[in-house]
């Protein structure tokens, strides 16, 4: 292990060969080279400028809930951002929030503040960071709609401040998708609404999403994006893949817009019926599947 390394980290946050599985929602995925805890910015400015000096490559991870890593791992390092990236203040209607608070949580500390508009992202197992890069949304929201400003730190570890437009979102983009940065902090504008109403329908959207979501198999949300004038989960269906598998992999027979790890699936098998699936509605239809799900790390078997 890199002595220069050991500096900026203590021990118990540099870990190494570590296995993806347990860090990622679908349950699968080998080891990581390098996996850093980074509680500080200072932390990340030399985590950073180490990474560039060994030139190796780095991602940084949430919750994990979109992501998909290899069976044979990452060679390189994992970013997980804590301590100080986790908290959450509130003025008025302002959030302002470090970029690995999970969106869940800060949906429900508006709420008890009193606060709407971020209803939609109660039940988004992601990270605030994940969610602005991605620009996260359910039930005709999106965190684009809500997001004032949002804070990164390039590579040569300074910082700089996107305003809204500045971000350049999209349907599940953003303009630090497309750059090698990281969010540090976002700043969150809100409505003032009823605690009581906002408490019912965060309620009635996490009873939704119960109905009608594969919540009791590991996941990583919706596999697909939106093909525009489509819904990927009805084509899936129309072209007769509901409980299709390959391995421990299965689309979902409740929401064939997921792909589940139905039982001990591998991420060969996920990423192989992803494939599958892209395929056969290509075929049928004549319509590209896009997956949502990033991949990471080395997939040869």
């Amino acid at each position: 292990m890199s002595d220069r390394l050991n500096e900026i980290l203590p021990k118990e946050r540099i870990l190494t060969e570590e296995q993806m599985d347990r860090h990622t929602t679908f349950r699968t995925g080998g080891p990581a080279r390098y996996f850093l805890v980074i509680e500080t910015r200072k932390e990340l400015a030399q985590v950073l400028a180490w990474l560039q000096e060994e030139a190796l490559p780095w991602f940084l991870l949430g919750n994990g809930s979109n992501l998909l890593v290899g069976d044979r791992g990452y060679r390189g390092a994992i970013l997980h951002l804590a301590g100080e990236f986790l908290k959450t203040e509130i003025d008025e209607a302002t959030i302002r929030c470090g970029a690995g608070a999970m969106l869940s949580a800060v949906s429900r500390s508006a709420m008890e503040a009193g606060l709407t508009g971020l209803e939609f992202a109660s039940g988004i197992p992601g990270t605030i960071g994940g969610a602005v890069r991605m620009n996260a949304g359910a039930y005709n929201g999106e965190i684009a709609g809500v997001t004032e400003s949002v804070e990164v730190m390039e590579p040569d570890g300074k910082c700089r401040v996107y305003n809204r437009e500045e971000m350049a979102f999209g349907y599940r983009t953003s303009i630090v998708k497309t750059k090698p940065c990281v969010v540090l902090s976002t700043v969150l504008k809100l409505q003032k609404g009823d605690r009581s109403e906002i408490s019912a329908t965060m309620q009635e959207l996490s009873a939704k999403r119960r109905e009608k979501q594969p919540l009791e198999y590991p996941s990583a949300g919706s596999t697909f994006k939106r093909p525009e004038g489509y819904f990927a989960g009805k084509l899936i269906m129309d072209a007769g893949l509901a409980g299709a598998s390959v391995g421990g992999a299965q689309v979902s027979e409740k929401h064939c817009g997921f792909v589940i790890n139905r039982k001990n699936a591998t991420s060969a098998d996920v990423a192989g019926l992803i494939q599958k699936v892209i395929e056969t509605v290509q075929e049928k239809f004549g319509v590209t599947l896009e997956p949502e799900v990033i991949f990471l790390g080395d997939f040869e078997k």
